[in-house]
């Protein structure tokens, strides 16, 4: 029974980023573990993965005794599990865990690679952070960009050999479940939930931003747009998730608006972002960086429209006047345009995403790409029994 660990650095990211891998290779007859620091979601994904999890104390921050104290421990589990692969997900739990797997002589080690947080840092903290990421892909056997946007800049600024690069599938850490984000099977009682919390005008127009609200998301730029725009009095913007202080803040004078402005509603992460998507009427994400991301596959299942910034992984999903709007990244004034452009053309943003639907139901389905993650696996073990 081959033998897989998975590792995030928070047990979200499991929940969230990884809903179904576990327990899919738990069906294929592995043995398969978790790993992520200590939180409130672990004993429900436990429960819904089937499988065991292990504690290891990451940090999201740069915590140097901290994450030496992490390595160690993770090259004790490694020594006491003998996995066959290990695969890591996140920038922390990618670097210590390759550095720990290459030491403890894994011989399958994995990274997904998911954003890269060098890419909107600037001066001194870049450069710490693109050694960050060429540590990680230096100790992994392959790094698995979930998208051509992040391959190709990882090869253009020579972070990592091409020949360690791989796209599982068309793209995507874990596609969508089409089951799950599908109107047809919305529950009454969390729709109404959801109403209630927004308390939608007659004819007003939903504007929903779907990730945590930090700077690097795009969120200064998005409210700054909405409350220029000429729809606001007729509008209302929704943003479903929790404010990080502690990482990338937002300044005091965007929070203040968010919490006094009466058009504007700020709702902390839920399970349940299909209700939410099934009221707006668009949806917008300005983010400035970016892997795959898998709010715009959501919205695309939903046939909600979309409006994003030109960005990487954004664009690997969003044709331009096709399945959707993209302004350039930061420029509030094209975004606040690219709002007004869809309240008024409805019919327009509608054929949008209708198409998008059609391209994430043929290439995206969840189902289809933890196939493709698991052949991908099968070809690594068959290559490593090879060179024995």
């Amino acid at each position: 029974m081959p033998k897989l660990i998975r590792i995030t650095t928070v047990p979200l990211s499991l929940k969230l980023l990884l809903t179904g891998q576990m327990k899919f290779m738990k069906e294929q007859g592995w043995e398969v573990i978790m790993v992520s620091a200590e939180g409130r979601e672990v004993d429900q994904v436990v429960k819904s993965e089937g499988v065991r999890h292990e504690v290891i104390p990451f940090t999201r921050k740069i915590t140097p005794f901290a994450d030496l104290v992490c390595i160690w421990q993770l090259v004790q589990l490694f020594r006491r599990e003998k996995p066959d692969i290990v695969h890591t997900h996140t920038p922390k739990a990618g670097l210590l865990g390759m550095i720990a797997a290459n030491l403890a002589g894994v011989k399958i080690r994995i990274h997904t690679l998911a954003g890269i947080p060098a890419m909107a840092a600037e001066g001194s903290k870049k450069s710490l952070l693109e050694n960050v990421e060429k540590w990680t892909y230096s100790n992994a056997t392959e790094i698995w960009p979930n998208s051509n946007g992040l391959k190709k800049f990882v090869e253009e600024n020579g972070l990592c050999p091409g020949s360690k690069l791989r796209i599982v599938g068309k793209g995507s850490s874990n596609g969508v479940d089409l089951d799950k984000f599908n109107r047809e099977s919305l529950k009454e009682n969390h729709l109404v939930a959801a109403t209630m919390r927004i308390l939608p005008g007659e004819d007003e127009f939903i504007i929903l931003a779907v990730g945590r609200l930090v700077r690097d998301k795009g969120i200064q730029e998005l409210v700054s747009a909405f409350l220029n725009s000429k729809i606001v009095n007729r509008s209302k913007l929704v943003l479903l998730g929790a404010f990080e202080q502690d990482l990338n803040p937002l300044s005091p004078e965007t929070i203040q608006t968010i919490q006094d402005h009466p058009k504007i509603i700020q709702i902390d992460w839920t399970d349940h972002v299909a209700h939410y998507l099934a009221l707006a009427d668009v949806l917008v994400h300005p983010s400035h960086r970016e892997g795959f991301p898998n709010v715009l596959l959501e919205a695309g299942a939903m046939h909600v429209p979309v409006i994003c910034s030109d960005i990487i992984g954004n664009t690997d999903i969003i044709t331009q006047q096709k399945t959707g709007l993209i302004f350039p990244v930061k420029d509030a004034t094209v975004l606040k345009e690219a709002l007004e452009f869809a309240f008024v053309k409805r019919d327009k943003m509608a054929g949008y995403a209708a198409k998008l639907y059609q391209e994430i139901a043929d290439n995206y389905d969840r189902k289809i790409v933890q196939q493709e993650i698991y052949r991908n696996y099968q070809r690594l073990l068959k290559a490593d029994e090879n060179a024995k």
